[in-house]
């Protein structure tokens, strides 16, 4: 007979949800990303521009972590900054043709992580999982970055 430990049962989503980061890094690596940089990506996309303020805030990174990542992106050609002409002060962000199709590429990672969790757990528990996953953040009082409400597959 198995013992469970009383309060402990979050413990089994952050495991899975860390051996799925496995993964995730193991795909993304080969297109030279870390997690955040393709969700930083992929929000941009959907945004086609937004400021350095905005996204930090929308990330809940400092400024100076945006900045970093920002460096990271426009040095490797995924996106670029203009200034913006309402205010001087403040730079606009978007991407690249190059930073379009690493997009694209992105969205087929994160379409394979989701074919690996519907392989492990069956079509049925995955869609449950996805539901209860988005009900569980919204009751949390968090969102996808850059919307008010999540966005269709694939966007």
């Amino acid at each position: 007979m198995q013992t469970r430990t009383q309060g402990a049962e979050f413990h089994l989503l952050l495991h899975s949800t860390h051996l799925l980061e496995v993964r995730l890094r193991e795909l993304l690596k080969p297109l030279g990303l870390h997690a955040g940089q393709a969700r930083f990506i992929h929000a941009l996309g959907r945004m086609e521009e937004a400021s350095q303020r905005q996204l930090s805030s929308e990330f809940n990174v400092t400024p100076a972590s945006m900045s970093q990542m920002t460096k990271r992106l426009i040095s490797n050609d995924f996106i670029q900054l203009r200034k913006d002409p309402k205010d001087k002060r403040a730079a606009i962000l978007s991407l690249t043709e190059k930073g379009r199709h690493l997009r694209d590429q992105i969205i087929a990672v994160w379409q394979e992580v989701d074919r690996i969790i519907i392989e492990a757990i069956g079509a049925e528990n995955a869609e449950q999982l996805f539901t209860q996953s988005r009900n569980l953040r919204a009751a949390l009082n968090g969102k996808a970055p850059m919307t008010h409400q999540d966005p269709p597959p694939g966007r």
